[in-house]
């Protein structure tokens, strides 16, 4: 594993994948070093301006390559729904749960989540659940979910789970991202009880350089912070193309297990992909039962192929 790269991204022909969020940043890394190596790769997206520039784009950099933007609002479950009733193929392969907001002002979604879970995990929760059927029908199918560092700040509270007690953006944005990891965690083991040879696994780019980092700031109008977060992605961040490798890894190393998660070598910040530390919580088996039987709840999506 040491200095993993994108070359060495085993072949993808054949092989069809869905990259949420792949319209900038990480999520287009993903989606054009996926399409390099032969993949069919559906960029997820909010924005079809964007989405399709995206497309138009990876096209344009990967001779031969085979990309196409699908329309997805992670914050509206009408529009999961859509995009999984209209996707174009009989299976997927690969699906990168990349799409995500962090430190936001307090919002809800257009289904009356807190934005932060309600994008980064319940949006992917019902995606990952829509699309099940196309996975299972695939050998050898993965689901990456992208969670953070950030998330060794706090456990979810499975009482407050959309913090309408009491609000602060980055406590949110950790709790998504624990959400994620629980979320993994679950998934990996109900597909282990079902004798499904789908792979969920997790990874997290450490300190990217993207737009993550400053579209909260940006949405409250604080050009201070903005300027803050511009000079951080700078001076201390790892570009892009770095910040995608533990996701790639994830996504396509052979030595991938269930319920593993890969981030930057160096202080889970920088370098090439390794095996993250997590935090104990994100194994938790009660909690992760109690956030997936509260997900089916809040979404309406039930996972039928896979029992408790």
């Amino acid at each position: 594993m040491s200095g993993w790269n994108e070359k060495a991204i085993p072949d993808q022909r054949g092989r069809v994948a869905v990259v949420t969020g792949a319209n900038s940043g990480l999520g287009y890394v993903t989606a054009r070093e996926l399409a390099r190596k032969g993949a069919r790769v559906v960029l997820a997206c909010r924005s079809e301006v964007r989405g399709s520039a995206a497309a138009d784009r990876i096209v344009a950099e990967v001779p031969g390559a085979e990309a196409q933007f699908g329309r997805l609002d992670l914050g509206d479950l009408a529009s999961v729904r859509e995009f999984a009733a209209i996707f174009p193929y009989e299976r997927l392969d690969l699906l990168v749960n990349n799409a995500g907001v962090m430190a936001m002002p307090y919002g809800t979604t257009v289904d009356g989540f807190e934005t932060q879970f309600g994008v980064n995990h319940l949006g992917h929760f019902a995606l990952t659940g829509l699309l099940l059927p196309a996975l299972l029908d695939a050998p050898d199918a993965r689901i990456v979910t992208l969670s953070s560092f950030m998330h060794a700040l706090a456990n979810i509270d499975i009482d407050d789970l959309n913090s309408e007690r009491r609000y602060s953006r980055w406590t949110a944005y950790s709790r998504s991202k624990t959400a994620n990891l629980l979320f993994t965690h679950e998934l990996a083991r109900r597909l282990a009880a079902a004798g499904s040879g789908v792979i969920a696994t997790a990874a997290h780019p450490g300190y990217a350089a993207t737009n993550l980092q400053t579209a909260g700031p940006q949405a409250e109008g604080r050009r201070g912070t903005e300027r803050l977060m511009e000079l951080g992605n700078r001076v201390f961040a790892q570009p892009a193309e770095a910040g995608a490798l533990p996701s790639l890894y994830a996504a396509t190393a052979p030595d991938v297990r269930p319920d593993s998660f890969f981030g930057p070598r160096i202080a889970m910040w920088r370098g090439a992909p390794a095996p993250s530390w997590r935090a104990p919580w994100t194994r938790n088996d009660p909690m992760g039962q109690r956030l997936w039987a509260a997900s089916e709840e809040l979404t309406g999506v039930v996972y039928d192929q896979l029992k408790a």
